[in-house]
């Protein structure tokens, strides 16, 4: 089971210090994608990268919030996407995220504070392993809706822990109830096969 798997613990047990986040990622970058894709069977950028590609056009810009090593800007590109950008807190991470030659732009980007995008950047917004245990709380979706225009797109997944736990389904109200988001969905998926892990995919239209 996920609980017994030791990079998961530790990963899920940072506390949300983007500091001490930004250290565990970037020891972790060259490792990751064999440790979470072969490993724990990560399927979520690739449930993602689809749901928004039945959403949008590929000319769309997109932005991959907490893009990590590209994993979803590779899925993505895979489906014909060819106007992404990437940000993340780890440098290190944003290097293996290059080095896939799916982005136009990669900036590093710390999300629990303010982004330093423009509003209305992007037609469209993904963000695939950042709302879980000990990493970015639901007030990051605000940015997420700052920086995509009118009616675009924004698909997340939130780890099954803290969907509950940390008030998703009351925060997405009241999106809703400040004019932020019309929640278009929210669908039930896997998430770490292997550890036995699932989601919630949020899909949401900013307003």
């Amino acid at each position: 089971m996920a609980e017994e798997n030791p990079l998961l613990r530790r990963i899920y047990a940072l506390g949300g210090d983007s500091e001490e986040i930004r250290r565990a990622y970037g020891e972790w970058a060259e490792a990751y994608d064999r440790d979470t894709l072969d490993g724990m069977g990560y399927v979520a950028p690739g449930i993602v990268a689809k749901e928004l590609s039945e959403l949008v056009e590929d000319d769309a810009k997109v932005l991959d919030a907490g893009c990590g090593t590209g994993l979803v800007g590779k899925e993505l590109k895979e489906l014909g996407f060819k106007a992404i950008d990437g940000i993340d807190l780890s440098d290190e991470m944003l290097e293996v995220a290059r080095r896939k030659q799916a982005y136009d732009h990669l900036a590093p980007a710390d999300m629990s504070q303010p982004l330093e995008i423009e509003d209305n950047s992007y037609d469209a917004a993904v963000s695939v392993g950042v709302f879980t245990s000990g990493h970015v709380k639901p007030k990051a979706l605000d940015e997420l809706a700052r920086v995509t225009r009118k009616g675009a797109p924004i698909v997340v997944t939130v780890h099954e822990k803290v969907w509950d736990a940390e008030g998703y389904p009351e925060y997405l109200d009241s999106m809703e109830k400040r004019g932020l988001v019309q929640v278009r969905a929210v669908k039930d998926a896997p998430y770490h096969d292997k550890e036995g892990y699932r989601c919630q995919i949020c899909v949401l239209e900013s307003r």
